[in-house]
């Protein structure tokens, strides 16, 4: 699976906006997407968060504690840049340089690789963020849109 254009990770973000983000709001996208992961036996960890709290976690069968390291090292991508982990690793190589080579960040504390997604709210901008890890960067990603698609049709 390839990585999306740069102009269709964006038009995803401006999609993604939601009227509101409650507690419920958070178990049902992250039920969501524990659904899409049993259904495909997708070995992942997924977290949600508002701000600073944990409103959502699970590890599925064949996840590891890598996952969560991993988890944490693309949240604070987007909470440093206000846009998905993939999007930001992406905008590095259309600029012919790597994330880790040009950011300046500590290659342990981020990592701009596909699978964090920021959750916006309208007229609050970014208040928190949906993760999936244990996939190729690009199926994190992709199993996130995927589940926020659901979320909004619902």
């Amino acid at each position: 699976m390839n990585a999306p254009e740069i102009a269709e990770l964006e038009q995803q973000e401006s999609r993604f906006v939601l009227s509101h983000f409650t507690y419920d709001d958070a178990w049902a996208l992250g039920t969501m997407l524990v659904e899409l992961a049993r259904d495909r036996h997708a070995p992942v960890a997924i977290d949600i968060r508002r701000g600073g709290q944990q409103l959502f976690h699970a590890a599925l069968p064949g996840s590891t504690p890598d996952n969560d390291a991993w988890i944490d090292r693309k949240r604070r991508v987007v909470e440093r840049y206000g846009c998905s982990s993939l999007l930001v690793g992406s905008r590095f190589h259309a600029k012919g340089t790597t994330f880790e080579d040009s950011s300046r960040l500590d290659p342990d504390m981020y990592a701009a690789h596909g699978g964090a997604f920021p959750i916006a709210v309208e007229g609050a901008g970014v208040i928190g963020t949906v993760v999936v890890s244990g996939l190729p960067q690009v199926e994190d990603h992709a199993m996130v849109v995927e589940a926020l698609e659901l979320f909004l049709a619902k």
